[in-house]
Order: C-alpha cells, then sequence, then structure tokens
C-alpha cells in the first residue's frame, strides 16, 4: 500500500491499490453476482423462443404471428442499453443495475399471463429494456472492481454467464413445460430475477471508481475498498484515479467528444457487424443447411456446433487481451472468424467431420470476438463516461442483429447457393477487424490530453 499512498497529503490511488492486491473473496462476490445478472439475461433473452411452440400450439395462431413478439424484444434491448448507459454515469451502476434486473424480472413475469399477441409484443419490448439496460452495467461495474492485469479476462468470464443463461432456459423449457405448460417458463424467468434484485441490494457496492468520481463521502470510500482488498485505508483522507481528464462535462459529450469519436464509431461498427453475422446464422443457418442437402438432424446438429465454443473463445481472448494489444488481438479474430466462415461455405460439400470442425472454429473464434467488445468498450472510455460508452455500442449493435435476421430471409429469397452465401457473410468479418485496426490507429493519433484525478476529500 506504501506505494499508492502519498503520506504528504493522505491521498490514495485507488485503481493502483487495487491493482497491487490480490483477487480477494468480494471481488469475487462481485464477479459471481455479475455473472448471475448476465445469466438471468440470457435466459429471459431466450425464453420467448423456447416457448414459441408450445404457446402457438396452445393459442392455435400462425407461427409468423409471433413475428412481431420476437422483434418487440430486440428492439427493446437495443433502447434499453442507449438510454440505461448515460442514466448510469449520473446516477450510478448499482442504481441501475437493480432496478433494470427488477424491471425485466416484472415484466417477464406479466408477460406469462398476457392474454393476446398484442399484449404479448408489449411486455416482451419492455422486458427488453430492461435486459439491454442490464447488461451494459454488469460489464461496466465488473471492469471498475478488476485488477488491470486481469480485466478482460474477468470481464469475458462474467460474459459467459449469458449463452449459459441462455443455454439453461432451454433444458428448464424442455423440463417444465410438458408438466406446467409455457407460462411456466415465463414465470421463472420472472421470479429470478425479482429475487436476485433484492440480493443485489444487499451484497453489490457501488462502483469504487464512480464513488471516487461524484465525490462520495471519504468514509464510504474508506469502508467500501478496505473490504475490497483488505488492506488498511484508515490513514488515507482523500481519493483520486490516475486516468485522462473527461473529453466532457456529460457522459455523452466523452462519448461523442473529438478524443473518443473514431473510436466510437469504431466499436459501433464492429459490434454492428458481429451480431450480423450471430443473428444471420443463429437465426438461418439450419435452414441454409436443410438447403445444401442436409437432413433436418444434421443441419439441427451441424448449428449446435457453432456456440459450442463460445465459453472457450471468450475466456481465451480476454487471456490474450491482457496480455497484448486488445485492439489488434480482437482485430485479428474477426479476421479469423472471417477466413473460417468462407471455408465453411467451401466445405458444405466435403466431408461432414471437417465442415463440423470448421463450423466450431467458426463459432469459436466470432464468440470469443464478439463476447469481448464490452470489455474493449470499458476499457476504452473513463469512468465519467464508461457505461455510456459501453452501453451505446451494445445497443447501437443491436441494430445489426435485426438487420442480420432481416438479411437472411433476403438471401433465402435470392436463391443464392450455401458457398455464395457464407462468401457474402465473411465479408462483415473483415470490416469489423479494419474498424478496430482504424480505432488503434487512431487512438495513437489523438491528441494527448493533460491527465486530471478526480478526487474527494475526507469528511
Amino acid at each position: 500500500m506504501s506505494q499508492t499512498l502519498r503520506p504528504a497529503t493522505g491521498t490514495l490511488d485507488v485503481q493502483s491499490l487495487i491493482d497491487s492486491q490480490r483477487f480477494s473473496a468480494y471481488q469475487w462476490l462481485i464477479l459471481i453476482l455479475c455473472f448471475m445478472i448476465v445469466a438471468v439475461d440470457g435466459f429471459d433473452t431466450a425464453a420467448m423462443g423456447y416457448v414459441a411452440p408450445a404457446l402457438v400450439q396452445d393459442w392455435g395462431i400462425e407461427k409468423s404471428s409471433l413475428g412481431p413478439v420476437m422483434s418487440a424484444a430486440l428492439f427493446g434491448l437495443a433502447f434499453g442499453a442507449i438510454f440505461a448507459g448515460p442514466m448510469a454515469d449520473r446516477v450510478g451502476r448499482k442504481k441501475v443495475l437493480v432496478l433494470s434486473v427488477f424491471f425485466f424480472g416484472a415484466c417477464s413475469l406479466a408477460t406469462a399471463f398476457a392474454p393476446t399477441v398484442w399484449w404479448l409484443t408489449v411486455m416482451r419490448f419492455l422486458t427488453g429494456l430492461g435486459l439491454g439496460a442490464a447488461m451494459p452495467n454488469a460489464v461496466t461495474l465488473m471492469s471498475e472492481y478488476a485488477p488491470a492485469r486481469r480485466r478482460a479476462v474477468l470481464v469475458n468470464t462474467m460474459f459467459c454467464g449469458f449463452p449459459l443463461g441462455s443455454a439453461a432456459g432451454g433444458f428448464f423449457a424442455a423440463a417444465i413445460i410438458p408438466h406446467y405448460g409455457w407460462h411456466s417458463v415465463l414465470v421463472a424467468g420472472g421470479i429470478v430475477p425479482l429475487v436476485l434484485a433484492v440480493l443485489l441490494v444487499a451484497t453489490l457496492p457501488e462502483s469504487i471508481r464512480y464513488m471516487v468520481v461524484r465525490q462520495y463521502p471519504a468514509d464510504q470510500i474508506r469502508k467500501v475498498l478496505a473490504r475490497v482488498t483488505g488492506a488498511n485505508v484508515n490513514d488515507a483522507r482523500a481519493f483520486t484515479i490516475s486516468e485522462t481528464a473527461p473529453a466532457a462535462a456529460s457522459a455523452i459529450g466523452t462519448v461523442l467528444a473529438p478524443r473518443y469519436r473514431l473510436g466510437s464509431a469504431m466499436l459501433w461498427l464492429t459490434y454492428f457487424m458481429g451480431l450480423v453475422i450471430f443473428y444471420l446464422l443463429t437465426s438461418w443457418m439450419p435452414t441454409l443447411m436443410k438447403d445444401a442437402g442436409f437432413t433436418l438432424q444434421r443441419a439441427s446438429f451441424l448449428t449446435a456446433l457453432f456456440p459450442l465454443g463460445g465459453g472457450i473463445g471468450t475466456i481465451a481472448a480476454g487471456w490474450f487481451m491482457d496480455r497484448f494489444n486488445p485492439n489488434k488481438v480482437i482485430a485479428i479474430t474477426y479476421a479469423l472468424t472471417g477466413v473460417l466462415i468462407y471455408a465453411v461455405g467451401q466445405g458444405a460439400g466435403g466431408e461432414q467431420f471437417v465442415l463440423g470442425a470448421l463450423i466450431f472454429l467458426a463459432g469459436t473464434a466470432m464468440n470469443g470476438a464478439q463476447s469481448s467488445m464490452p470489455s474493449l468498450a470499458a476499457g476504452f472510455y473513463p469512468t465519467q463516461g464508461r457505461a455510456t460508452g459501453v452501453a451505446w455500442m451494445l445497443g447501437i449493435g443491436r441494430f445489426g442483429g435485426i438487420t442480420g435476421a432481416l438479411l437472411g430471409a433476403e438471401l433465402l429469397r435470392m436463391h443464392l447457393g450455401f458457398d455464395r452465401i457464407f462468401t457474402l457473410l465473411a465479408v462483415p468479418a473483415f470490416i469489423a477487424a479494419a474498424a478496430l485496426i482504424v480505432k488503434q490507429v487512431g487512438a495513437r493519433n489523438a491528441a494527448p490530453h493533460d491527465p486530471k484525478q478526480a478526487m474527494v476529500s475526507g469528511h
């Protein structure tokens, strides 16, 4: 601690202290809580897809009638992220996290009792608002409690909760719907977040970096910091963060300031292109495989290989990001995704084992790159604009998911071959890689700003 405390002034650099200590039990608790937030987010995001077949049968409606229901959630996710980021930078990460988890839990519970498709659409949009608000703030809070040397791999590990929550929803739905009906999945998807919200109120701390920037009372900061690090901080009278001065007075102004404008645009473009690929493949790959001559069973099996390696890719990408230039690491991973997707298109007529291996590797690279983007964004912005920066990237990127689903339908309508579709699908991956290289060059050429330390005096 002697390296971070300046005895003459009693000033303590909180991030330097966190970086110098072992990862504590309290930091593990924060990681687990954020993992749980992301997991229930994944469960509720995917829930409607799992209940749709039973709902269609129960209500006696056409499958196409649920189109607005599915798209409503995507729009809700986008707008929830865009509006929640600035709110979290203004009122705090914890408050927005607790409110968003409570809100999407309540809306999911209400969705179970929706009487018509119209009400179902409205409730899924509202659920999406809460889901979209939770994810970026969980990422922001975790990144602000992680030591710099392990930040990317910890945030990426937390992010693995999303696909695991989504997969758990499928197993849960398969087990419970035959006995209790489709409503039971949405009821569970509502009750669990409501219980979690209460747990968050009791145990989750506010971001220590946010507390310093917003000049919380010194006693309050000391209490949280001592619990996080286990260090004796009683002698500290003021707290500071060594980071670049805020580029503007507001969070939105910081994200759009000249110093961050190009990087913000490139992050948006990268995440947008990644979700074009992800949603097109997850929505249409079984149909593409079947049109290429595979049986429905084989097409489903090959499609399932795409997300299977997501956890491996995400943690591996985080490990490399902590050791090398993160922009270059993720740019290379997107470029590798493009090469592998192209190879999948060329291998459709060959050995199925080779095709399956290519799909698995493409999914590992794709999910590794895409799931690392929140960590990359969190490291790019200063504390004042971090939640907004991460949230806007996720929110704007969601429109890439909508585009991907619509693009897949259009490519099928044009009757393009399997190989041509996958060749075209490699293009967004290369665009994403190029965007991150532009971001890296732009950050290197940006005019330097005087460093400024955010300080709070002891009371």
